[in-house]
């Protein structure tokens, strides 16, 4: 809980960076009782492709359900564990563990998912942490948050003290109820953050989260935000857009040094049903050596994209990944990811297959 935190929680430890040194990335996996049932095979090859793309840099640790897609999924690949355990939905970043560190300790916390403000059923996702846990697999100490409602998308760190967020998702009374000032002290609690940074601009058509700040803009190396820039004044979001790059231009980090501003291409419209869905660049993830990059059968504006990324990273394979079925259910690749920082996992044997 909020007063226990203050107990165990020491000055040094921080919320790192995604481009520091990892020891896994951690997925869940589909299975037929989710909303992936009608494109289950789809869905099946997307995180084939992702763990492949992921396991020759790092280990990967899978939830799973349904443990005999899960082996069909995994089939061939080595450098991955996998738990049973009843999910509800594929979208780790949301309800996985957000990691403080201090040298080579880490501090497990434990925050409430409620399915993105009570949008939808969470009562699996939101036990997962504890699973985790509790399978014996990480090196640290747990901490209790479950009084605060608390998604891994909602929230960036640059590791030096300096949080980015949104105005729309963290004040959307279906998660906490707290003032800005309220939960801005939360998050400089929780994180030892000294610096946190609102954007009030920015949305995507199609989007459940309320305007997670990874769909929008990422703290990268080298003070640089990259951010999805919209220069189509046709396009439904160029206004809003253009407010949020505003906003950008003027923030600074902890040392009172402007950002580093790299826009990202506004994908094209992907129209399903009659509705816009959320495609976006700013969705990548980074791990140790690379940076995955959902595509979205866009050539010009995929291969901008991952043009971008590599000016961003330049020591670091950019690879892209299709995120075509992803988006269907309004997520991305980010989204269907939380890594861990180096030193979570213990020395259990790796599962070869």
């Amino acid at each position: 809980m909020h007063q226990n935190i203050s107990d165990s929680f020491h000055s040094s430890f921080r919320l790192p960076a995604e481009w520091e040194k990892q020891s896994f990335v951690l997925l869940t996996l589909p299975h037929s009782g989710t909303d992936w049932c009608e494109q289950l095979d789809e869905v099946a090859s997307y995180y084939r492709a992702l763990i492949s793309s992921i396991t020759p840099y790092e280990q990967v640790v899978a939830m799973a359900e349904d443990m005999k897609l899960a082996q069909e999924i995994t089939s061939g690949i080595s450098n991955i564990q996998i738990i049973e355990c009843p999910t509800n939905d594929t979208w780790s970043r949301d309800y996985g563990f957000l990691t403080c560190v201090n040298g080579k300790e880490c501090l497990f916390l434990d925050f409430q998912f409620n399915g993105w403000g009570l949008k939808f059923p969470a009562y699996h996702d939101n036990q997962i942490n504890k699973r985790l846990w509790d399978s014996g697999k990480l090196e640290g100490r747990y901490v209790n948050c479950l009084d605060f409602v608390l998604e891994g998308g909602s929230i960036e760190s640059d590791g030096k003290g300096t949080i980015l967020t949104t105005s729309q998702c963290l004040l959307s009374p279906n998660r906490n109820e707290m003032s800005k000032d309220e939960l801005t002290e939360r998050l400089q609690h929780y994180f030892n953050a000294s610096h946190i940074l609102w954007l009030n601009h920015g949305h995507l058509s199609g989007d459940d989260t309320d305007g997670h700040i990874d769909t929008l803009a990422r703290l990268c190396p080298n003070n640089t935000i990259a951010y999805v820039e919209c220069c189509d004044p046709s396009d439904s979001h160029y206004a809003e857009l253009s407010l949020m790059q505003e906003e950008l231009q003027q923030f600074k980090n902890a040392e009172g040094t402007p950002f580093r501003l790299v826009g990202l291409p506004m994908a094209d419209a992907i129209i399903e049903d009659g509705e816009r869905l959320p495609a976006t660049y700013a969705n990548f993830l980074i791990i140790n050596g690379a940076v995955l990059c959902p595509t979205y059968g866009q050539p010009s504006n995929d291969q901008s994209a991952l043009s971008k990324l590599q000016e961003i990273f330049p020591n670091r394979d950019i690879i892209g990944i299709d995120s075509r079925v992803l988006i269907r259910q309004h997520g991305s690749l980010h989204c269907s990811t939380m890594q861990f920082p180096e030193n979570a996992l213990n020395s259990v044997e790796i599962t070869h297959k």
